[in-house]
């Protein structure tokens, strides 16, 4: 479940490609609140607010609680952050402002365990993610950071589907059937070529 984590960030007045450049030069990143039918809020944050949480796994499903100063503080889950191309700083950040009595949709990474207790694993299965992240409809106080399947005792051949997997109370799967797999265990492919790089390597007869 996700606990707000308190971030510090100054609200600014100008919008635009200018403006952000402009706050760039000061050493922040421009970015803005918006969502909840509520006018965007334009904010700036010190770079190392930003990369200590970007650093930190789950980070779009992570609650955040950004305080603007002056009592003033905005619940929100970052939904977008822009790169530099060549630095790969941080050019830009999107927040979407949420409230508890309206469901959120947020991507939510599958994190696989206990694979070593998987029979099909130790007889040399191939373990087949499908899917990667689950998309889910919950509260903001109920996402998950991530989604465990846990493979204790599964075969060769077995798949998990969906319906399979316990969520946490009150999120439910959005725009994606209970029956899709999302992980299998396929039996192992023998290399191919083998026998033809044993031909090739007895004399030939005939010669």
């Amino acid at each position: 479940m996700s606990d707000a984590i308190i971030i510090a960030a100054e609200p600014r007045e100008l919008s635009g490609k200018g403006a952000a450049r402009a706050v760039r030069r000061t050493k922040k990143i421009p970015g803005v609140i918006y969502g909840e039918k509520q006018a965007p809020t334009l904010i700036q944050l010190d770079p190392r607010v930003l990369w200590a949480q970007l650093n930190k796994p789950g980070f779009f499903t992570q609650l955040f609680a950004i305080d603007l100063g002056n009592g003033v503080t905005e619940r929100a889950l970052a939904r977008d952050v822009q790169f530099h191309p060549v630095s790969d700083q941080p050019l830009h950040v999107d927040f979407l402002r949420v409230s508890a009595d309206h469901a959120v949709h947020v991507k939510v990474p599958v994190h696989v365990i206990n694979e070593t207790l998987s029979p099909g694993v130790k007889k040399g299965g191939v373990v087949n993610l499908e899917l990667h992240e689950i998309e889910l409809s919950c509260s903001p106080e109920a996402i998950p950071h991530q989604i465990e399947i846990d493979l204790t005792g599964v075969e060769i051949g077995h798949s998990i589907h969906l319906k399979d997997i316990a969520l946490p109370a009150g999120a439910k799967p959005y725009h994606v059937s209970g029956e899709i797999t999302v992980i299998s265990i396929s039996a192992p492919t023998v290399a191919a070529g083998g026998t033809d790089e044993a031909a090739a390597a007895t004399p030939d007869a005939a010669g």
